[in-house]
C-alpha cells in the first residue's frame, strides 16, 4: 500500500469533494479535464489523484478513460436505478445507494427501478429521510465482504 504524502492526501480530499458536489449540483460526475481546470492543475496530477482515491475504495473509475464511473452512491452512467426530486435527477448504482442519494442530498425523492427477477417497474418514495412507500424483497447475491472483489457486478 502507497501512503500519500501529506499534500496529496489533501489534494485527494479537494478532488473528492468536488466530484460530490458536482454529483449533487449537477446530476454527474466532474471530468478529469474539468477537475484539472478548475484546480488549475495538470491532468496527470488529477489522474494519479483519482488513482489514489480508487485504490482506496473512495471511488471507482472507468477502465479505459479513468474517468470516474462510480462514488457511491452515485453512478457516472445510466443504471437500472433513477432517484428523482424536484426536477433534479442521479443515477444510483443499486437500491441501497439510491436511498442513500436522497440521504446525500438531503431531499425527499422517488426511486424509479424495476423488479430484477420479473422486470415490473417498481417506484420507492422517501420522505423525510425515511422510506414512505414500496414494497419488495432484499437479496444479496454476493455476501458483503466480498463486494469489492468486484464492486461494479456488485
Amino acid at each position: 500500500m502507497v501512503v500519500a504524502t501529506d499534500e496529496q492526501a489533501a489534494l485527494d480530499a479537494e478532488v473528492r469533494s468536488l466530484i460530490y458536489n458536482s454529483f449533487l449540483t449537477e446530476g454527474m460526475a466532474a471530468t478529469r479535464a474539468g477537475l484539472a481546470g478548475r484546480l488549475t492543475l495538470a491532468e496527470q496530477v488529477v489522474g494519479e489523484s483519482l488513482s489514489r482515491l480508487a485504490a482506496a475504495h473512495m471511488l471507482v473509475l472507468q477502465p479505459e478513460s479513468g474517468e470516474v464511473l462510480m462514488a457511491n452512491p452515485f453512478s457516472a452512467v445510466p443504471t437500472a436505478f433513477r432517484v428523482e426530486s424536484a426536477g433534479r435527477g442521479w443515477w444510483a448504482n443499486c437500491i441501497w445507494d439510491a436511498l442513500g442519494v436522497c440521504a446525500m442530498a438531503n431531499v425527499d425523492g422517488t426511486v424509479l427501478t424495476s423488479c430484477p427477477d420479473c422486470g415490473q417497474a417498481m417506484s420507492l418514495d422517501v420522505r423525510g429521510s425515511s422510506l414512505a412507500s414500496g414494497e419488495g424483497l432484499v437479496h444479496f447475491a454476493v455476501p458483503a465482504a466480498h463486494w469489492w472483489d468486484d464492486i461494479v457486478f456488485t
